[in-house]
């Protein structure tokens, strides 16, 4: 039987379809559990639902050694890296862990240890919960830090969390351009396609689309991050004339006269570098930045809005 290699249009609507039965099926299970465990249970448990959903979906398919729906509706097989035999159980198995086990757990650990360095004092809890012996292991090393400690490790858990998103934009790129691997799990465990059946050649104008849009996403990405690090680094000077500014000139020794309208909420000084939020209200750049760590949201009235957003506003007085 003729094979060859499946095509980007061919994988994407696998995927698709793979997720549509994968989202009945959790589905399904939230509305059960919901209805024997009650609303405040089915809160607690409700990541837990979607991984034994997912992994319940995959177990009898991919672990099976049978094609999942998505896999059977456009006719692809799965094979291993020598591309003449199906991948061995446990490639199969390696696959269904990196693909649902291993971002739970992240996700997961990394909420836990935000949650515990912006908490003011140890969450006890009595009840049993997810993952509880990895949380009190978090509790106990976020205990031995001191608070200046704390505040330093928050923005490395946010970069954390945004590195993975951007791993995942760009391995989605990679994927528009090469044809291979759309998913992290199966570039980890080295599980590609064929299809069978339909042989017939690609138009290359297909191709060609896909590696505009992956040459693209490419771009985007880049920008995106050439903000970010733009952004870091006039955090970074901020702080630093912040710092020189508040040595040179203590707070006791600023002006009783200087109008309250002048001073920022948030450190309760005289405004510095001042930047303003989309709705208008006026902070330090330096007090509003590490604010936006936590929060993303104006302090006096509460408007959601991105860090990205906020406005530096030089030579304002």
């Amino acid at each position: 039987m003729p094979v060859v290699p499946a095509n980007q249009p061919q994988l994407i609507r696998s995927s698709q379809k793979d997720e549509y039965y994968q989202n009945n099926l959790t589905n399904n299970a939230n509305e059960l559990f919901h209805t024997f465990a009650g609303s405040r249970r089915w809160l607690q448990w409700r990541k837990e639902i979607e991984l034994l959903s997912d992994l319940t979906y995959y177990v009898l398919t991919t672990s099976s050694g049978y094609q999942t729906l998505g896999e059977e509706y456009v006719s692809i097989i799965q094979v291993d890296p020598s591309k003449r035999r199906i991948p061995s159980r446990m490639r199969r198995t390696a696959l269904i862990v990196c693909h649902t086990i291993v971002p739970y757990l992240l996700d997961k650990v990394l909420i836990c240890i935000e949650n515990e360095l912006e908490a003011e004092a140890p969450q006890t809890s009595r009840m049993w919960r997810p993952l509880s012996h990895v949380r009190l292991w978090i509790q106990r090393a976020v205990g031995m830090l001191t608070e200046s400690q704390r505040k330093a490790l928050i923005p490395l858990v946010f970069a954390l969390q945004q590195g993975i998103t951007l791993l995942y934009r760009l391995h989605v790129a990679l994927f528009y351009i090469t044809g291979a691997f759309y998913h992290i799990g199966k570039r980890a465990a080295c599980v590609s396609y064929l299809r069978v059946g339909n042989v017939a050649g690609d138009d290359p104008r297909i191709s060609n689309s896909y590696r505009l849009l992956g040459a693209l996403s490419l771009l985007q990405l880049g920008i995106t991050l050439t903000l970010q690090f733009n952004n870091l680094r006039q955090r970074q000077r901020a702080r630093h004339e912040w710092k020189q500014h508040r040595h040179l000139l203590p707070s006791h020794q600023v002006s009783q006269s200087s109008s309250r309208s002048s001073r920022c909420v948030l450190c309760l000084e005289e405004r510095r570098n001042t930047s303003s939020t989309p709705c208008g209200h006026l902070f330090c750049w330096e007090c509003i930045t590490e604010w936006c760590n936590t929060k993303t949201e104006c302090p006096l009235c509460r408007e959601k809005f991105q860090p990205h957003r906020l406005v530096f506003l030089r030579n304002y007085n």
